[in-house]
């Protein structure tokens, strides 16, 4: 454990009780620091990660429910060695074209169930052209065009592009992959930036078991002394700069955190893990002084998409016992190309928001539960809707596709990131014409910034959050990496302030 500065305890305020929060506050302490406090906006910690039991005693995931990869993944490590993560065979996949399995049921419009080899021919072929992507094999061309126009042109020129089918499948596929990036569209998603993200091997879909990420949060909580942690405390304004030659810690502090409630704090750091969706909204009159451009510009050029839930509780199971997933195939589904052009410009969109639902997957422990997945602007009109109109619509689109008797729900639960004001979406993604680590970098740069007067205390005000980290950006590996890496450099500004054996200090 770090011995403390004989000048006195900095005083650390840490904005946001997700993840990246926890993670920071939890190494902070370990590592000696005793005075931390994480003020967290809303009535519960977590953030973006919400586990809930709304259908009886098993959880249910309104948020993140996925730890993505084994290998080098601190937080599939964290829940080996806490015994969190999921029993054998009760793992249940996204929808995603990587995860489809011959469990999964895809009709068409006309109510026709593919086969099944047909399906698994034209999903294989799209993971290999997004593996080419993620490895950096893309030709050249495609360095400043979409996701979508590379997929559409190289699916073109294959021997897939004479069936008709496998046109429709793979525009199932091209909307799966706008769950998984987070966007409303493919179109507008960077081709030549996706290979900044690192997928860790070991496998992408390792649910966590019967405590649900909960369990995982509660790791980090029980490290942190009772008042630590204050919920129900929005920040109205972070104050940096205020003062520029104190030395010590008992002096003037040069941030000052004015929350809602009208509470001032006084902090010699601030870890600001709010959202990017926040910062979007908000970051022009949360800071003072204002941002540097640079910082102000990353926030305003990264994407930050909207992924919803949609939760169908129904009396009993009806569909077969074989079946893990009901996947819905469109004539012309939004993400082909036409269909996306002329949606630009107009809000007839709004009126056939439900296509962009992939399908409905079972529920890990939930043998009579649904769950839809819808990403983009169609998430967000969604989620101004009534429960029971969307669910009116599910039901509708699971009769006239699969020639079931499906019965009314008993239960339609939905997530509201969107619409919830202190988080504003789902996850990040890298739009076109975007430079991700560019832009990252700079979302992740302390303040005051390098170039700066000299004079100032450094770390006044650090930036954590899965938006800030280049290359597992939309994780809560990557969530908590950043946490752990601010903590890390407040840790390191003040052991590189202890004195040394000889009595001098440390470089």
């Amino acid at each position: 454990m770090a011995t403390l500065p004989v000048l006195g305890e900095p005083r650390i305020v840490i904005v946001g009780a997700g993840i990246s929060g926890l993670a920071a506050a939890a190494s902070l302490v370990s590592n000696g620091f005793r005075n931390v406090t994480v003020l967290e906006a809303m009535d519960r910690p977590g953030g973006r990660i919400h586990t809930t039991k709304p259908f009886g005693t098993n959880v249910i995931e309104l948020g993140a429910n996925w730890i993505h990869g084994q290998e080098g993944n601190p937080i599939y490590q964290l829940a080996m060695e806490h015994g969190l993560l999921a029993e054998e065979g009760t793992s249940i996949t996204m929808c995603v074209p990587s995860s489809i399995t011959r469990q999964d049921y895809f009709f068409n419009q006309s109510g026709t169930q593919l086969p099944p080899e047909q399906v698994e021919q034209v999903c294989c072929y799209f993971s290999k052209l997004m593996s080419k992507a993620f490895d950096q094999e893309l030709d050249v061309k495609y360095d400043l065009r979409s996701l979508g126009s590379y997929l559409d042109e190289e699916f073109k020129a294959s021997d897939l592009a004479s069936s008709e089918d496998a046109r429709k499948v793979f525009e199932w596929c091209k909307r799966s992959e706008c769950t998984d990036e987070a966007c409303s569209s493919l179109y507008e998603f960077s081709a030549g930036q996706l290979w900044l993200y690192t997928a860790l091997e070991g496998g992408f879909f390792n649910s966590v078991g019967s405590g649900g990420y909960q369990a995982l949060l509660d790791v980090f909580l029980k490290s942190l002394s009772p008042g630590v942690l204050l919920c129900n405390k929005p920040v109205k304004c972070i104050q940096w700069g205020l003062s520029e030659t104190s030395s010590s810690f008992q002096g003037a502090c040069p941030v000052r955190v004015l929350c809602e409630d009208g509470q001032q704090l006084e902090a010699d750091h601030v870890i600001v893990t709010a959202s990017l969706g926040y910062l979007q909204d908000n970051s022009s009159t949360m800071f003072k002084p204002v941002l540097p451009e640079e910082k102000m510009r990353a926030i305003e050029r990264l994407g930050f998409g909207v992924v919803s839930k949609i939760f169908l509780e129904f009396e009993k199971r009806f569909w077969p016992q074989d079946c893990a997933g009901i996947q819905l195939v469109w004539e012309e589904g939004p993400e082909d190309r036409k269909v996306y052009k002329s949606s630009l410009g107009d809000e007839g969109w709004k009126d056939k928001w439900y296509k962009k639902i992939c399908g409905f997957d079972m529920v890990a422990r939930h043998p009579n539960v649904l769950c839809g997945w819808i990403t983009g602007r169609e998430a967000e009109h969604m989620e101004g809707l009534q429960e029971k109109t969307v669910g009116e619509v599910c039901v509708r689109l699971l009769r006239s596709f699969t020639g079931w008797e499906v019965p009314d729900p008993l239960r339609v639960l939905m997530s509201q990131w969107r619409q919830n004001p202190y988080v504003r979406g789902a996850y990040t993604y890298i739009p076109l014409g975007v430079d991700a680590m560019r832009e990252q970098e700079a979302l992740a740069e302390p303040l005051p910034l390098e170039s700066c007067d000299s004079i100032s205390k450094p770390l006044q005000v650090l930036f954590a959050g899965e938006a800030t980290h280049v290359q597992f950006y939309t994780t809560t590996h990557g969530a908590y990496l950043t946490g752990v890496r601010e903590a890390q450099r407040i840790i390191q500004h003040y052991s590189d302030r202890l004195p040394s054996p000889n009595g001098e200090r440390a470089s």
